[in-house]
């Protein structure tokens, strides 16, 4: 995802990507244990992707009571 795309999402709904994105990462962990994963970039991505959301939110947490 984009930061522009993330930024035009609710608090909930980033808070909704960042768990489904945590589960997809822990199962792309455990299939990389396993031997069962073809592209390994996928956990650096995944974990960008956690990162880029969980800044995001925490911006938007804290502009709000600014405004």
């Amino acid at each position: 995802m984009t930061p522009k795309e993330i930024r035009d999402l609710t608090a909930v709904e980033i808070a909704t990507k960042i768990r489904e994105t945590r589960e997809s990462l822990l199962q792309v962990r455990l299939r990389k244990q396993t031997g069962q994963v073809e592209k390994t970039h996928e956990l650096r991505s995944l974990r960008k992707d956690v990162a880029r959301l969980e800044t995001i939110l925490s911006q938007k947490g804290s502009a709000a009571p600014a405004a």
